[in-house]
């Protein structure tokens, strides 16, 4: 039963499900059919609209294009605008306000560009035409205007100007303009911190507005007009503040003829002037290019080299005359440091010059330096030789030093306070071994002085005196090297041998000058003091005293410079004739006093002979009152 109710309600409700969804099902036909009718009508509505709008749209593209004109028309009549108030201030020209001139010159060029890429446009080649003759105006002034401001600013250096650029080491002295302070010939420049202040060549305020004039002129295909302004007027400007230095173009023969003391002169002035050339004017000018030329490396470098050819020329000319010049003894020091002073700028000298344009240059400043090196290597030999070949007159009548000697070993004092340029110099020649270089160098000049030396020694007739003037050399050139640094290079045992030279000479001076006087105070031991007879003992007294006498007389005028020597070669003297003369006086003495007149034959004493070699080797002349 309930079954039954159960299924009565199931059915029930499936029936009301089926009547809902028919209703649901006539709504959706009736919304369908509505939609359909409104779909038909817009469809219609669209049609009659589509005449309106493809008006519409040809309205709005017309008023397009209409816009697109007026904006194109406004950019050309903007540009005739500029292209006018551009040729306005080209006509009036760049004095007055060059800034301005040369933004005039910017906007020109950028009409033309314009106007150029418009060729629809019916007036475009006739206005690129009139842009590009005022350009060609334009560019023709601004070259006069960069030519007016070079040449307006481009003023010699006044030496004293450069004098105060210089470190003060290196600052000339009151006493002459051309001399540089601070000299060593070490080849080292003073302890004092070495600085160079640039001078001023062109105010810098003008650099930017050549800077600028200068691209200009390389954008209108002017490198050339400008190169040669540039060329000539900084080219003249810097040979100009050399001349005001002091700097002159010297030849060969110009130097030859010049006298000593004004070659030196000269040659002392020119070393200075390279430093001032190379440090202050020439790196000066190679700044100013790089900034004129900034951009244009072709142009910069080619400027530069253009503009220091003629002065660099110049400078090197006096150093290649003296290298080429007649070589002599007294100028090998100046050969030196004309040398140092190449070395000391070299480094300088490859920087500056070390584009391809400068190449002339620089080996121009090489090849002096190695020609000074060269000619300086064959000075040493010339005066080796000069040395050993010295045939000079003179003669020293008291055997004292020779001009020789003391010229030589000066020359040789000297040479070591180049030490480090020599170094230099020798290893371009043999990079091996530089100090034995000048070691043996030294040792070839000091045999080559003694070798004269021996031969100057002949022309005295009294072996004595010969001994004593080779005495005197040698020990002046052991004694002299001992204080150098020149005993460093030949070393102890050169120095030793030497000083046993002069024991010798000393030895063969006592031997030859008091032979004869030692052996009249000789007596043969086998004879007793009865066995002489009073005749024998006269003789012997009157040879000691006419001999001592001699020697007095002439030795007391030879010379031993030296205090230390002279000393000693007196007490080797007194030290072997005062016992043999007390002891003969003791001996013999008596037998003269117990005779007629003893003093006659006993004139001198112990004392009064210990006076006279006092007065021995003193440059004195006879006859002045004994002391």
């Amino acid at each position: 039963m309930e079954i039954s109710k159960a299924m009565d309600a199931l059915r029930d409700r499936a029936t009301f499900v089926k009547e809902s969804l028919h209703k649901s099902q006539t709504i959706t036909d009736s919304m369908v059919s509505i939609l359909g009718s409104f779909d038909h009508r817009l469809s219609a509505l669209e049609t009659a609209m589509r005449p309106t709008q493809i008006k519409t749209h040809s309205i709005r593209s017309a008023h397009d294009n209409i816009d697109k004109t007026l904006k194109a028309a406004e950019g050309i009549l903007n540009h005739f605008d500029q292209t006018r108030l551009a040729e306005a201030k080209i006509l009036r020209g760049p004095h007055e306000d060059l800034e301005s001139y040369l933004g005039a010159v910017d906007q020109l060029r950028a009409n033309v560009r314009f106007f150029s890429s418009k060729k629809s446009f019916k007036s475009s080649e006739a206005i690129v035409t009139h842009a590009n003759t005022l350009l060609a105006k334009a560019i023709t002034k601004l070259e006069e205007e960069f030519k007016h401001l070079l040449t307006n600013y481009s003023k010699p250096v006044e030496p004293d100007r450069l004098f105060e650029c210089l470190p003060n080491s290196l600052r000339p002295s009151n006493s002459g303009k051309g001399e540089g302070g601070g000299k060593n010939h070490s080849g080292k420049q003073s302890s004092e911190a070495v600085t160079f202040a640039l001078p001023t060549l062109i105010p810098p305020r003008v650099i930017p507005l050549l800077h600028d004039l200068a691209q200009q002129m390389v954008q209108a295909g002017h490198q050339q007009q400008l190169f040669r302004i540039y060329r000539d007027t900084r080219a003249t400007v810097l040979e100009q503040s050399l001349r005001k230095l002091g700097v002159e173009r010297l030849s060969k023969d110009d130097v030859q003829k010049m006298q000593w003391e004004v070659l030196e002169a000269k040659i002392g002035n020119w070393i200075h002037y390279m430093r001032i050339a190379v440090k202050l004017l020439i790196v000066g000018e190679k700044k100013i290019c790089d900034q004129i030329f900034d951009g244009v490396d072709s142009l910069k470098s080619q400027c530069f080299a253009e503009v220091t050819a003629g002065s660099v020329a110049m400078l090197l000319s006096f150093g290649e005359a003296v290298a080429k010049s007649k070589r002599s003894p007294e100028k090998l020091f100046v050969l030196l440091d004309m040398y140092e002073i190449m070395r000391e700028l070299q480094p300088e000298i490859e920087r500056l010059f070390e584009s391809k344009t400068c190449t002339e240059m620089r080996e121009a400043a090489i090849n002096l330096s190695k020609r000074l090196a060269q000619t300086a290597q064959e000075t040493f030999v010339d005066f080796e030789e000069a040395v050993e070949k010295d045939a000079t007159k003179t003669t020293v009548m008291d055997g004292t030093v020779h001009p020789l000697t003391s010229y030589v070993i000066n020359y040789v004092k000297f040479l070591y306070d180049y030490q480090s340029t020599l170094k230099l110099l020798f290893h371009e020649f043999d990079p091996n071994d530089p100090d034995g270089q000048l070691a043996i160098i030294t040792t070839r000049i000091m045999q080559a002085l003694q070798t004269n030396l021996d031969g100057k020694s002949k022309q005295y007739k009294d072996p004595a005196l010969t001994q004593l003037f080779l005495m005197n050399n040698i020990h002046y050139i052991v004694r002299s090297v001992r204080r150098s640094e020149a005993k460093d290079m030949l070393g102890d045992d050169w120095v030793q041998i030497h000083r046993r030279i002069v024991q010798q000479h000393a030895n063969q001076y006592k031997r030859i000058s008091w032979a004869k006087i030692l052996q009249c105070l000789t007596v043969p031991a086998s004879e007793n003091t009865n066995a002489v007879t009073r005749t024998m003992i006269k003789d012997r007294f009157k040879t000691f005293n006419d001999q001592i006498e001699e020697l007095h007389q002439r030795q007391s005028q030879w010379t031993v410079p030296d205090s230390e020597l002279r000393e000693s070669l007196r007490l080797a003297v007194a030290e072997v004739l005062l016992p043999a003369y007390r002891s003969f006086l003791k001996r013999f003495g008596p037998v003269i006093e117990n005779g007629k007149n003893p003093y006659k034959y006993m004139v001198y004493s112990p004392e009064h002979l210990e006076q006279m070699l006092g007065e021995f080797f003193e440059s004195k002349i006879w006859g002045e009152p004994k002391r």
